[in-house]
């Protein structure tokens, strides 16, 4: 059974830094592309970062390229999202996914604000 936990989410003030993390169990992580999404408030979720099998390649939406970073440590079978110069925009609940299964993580909240 694919299980995927996020945390790390919480409070920020805007220009802070937040690191989330996504614990995958119930298949092997190494063999699978991975991605973030958010969905924030009244809006449909979205695409944040993809990140290929072994952690080699990276994407991301033009709204966080160059402040977030998307990694993953594969003996440890979790993926992160380093958030860095955080803006109130990036206000959502943040979710993992890994597209093979069609599988989504509970989400974590994310909350910029003064």
């Amino acid at each position: 059974q694919v299980q995927l936990v996020e945390s790390g989410g919480g409070l920020v003030q805007p220009g802070g830094s937040l690191r989330l993390s996504c614990v995958a169990s119930g298949f092997t992580f190494s063999n699978y592309s991975m991605r973030w999404y958010r969905q924030a408030p009244g809006k449909e979720r979205e695409l944040v970062a993809h990140i290929s099998v072994d952690g080699s390649n990276t994407d991301y939406a033009d709204s966080v390229k160059g402040r977030f970073t998307f990694s993953r440590d594969n003996a440890k079978n979790t993926m992160y999202l380093q958030m860095n110069k955080i803006k109130p925009e990036d206000t959502a609940v943040y979710y993992c996914y890994v597209p093979r299964f069609g599988s989504w993580g509970q989400g974590t909240q994310v909350t910029v604000s003064s």
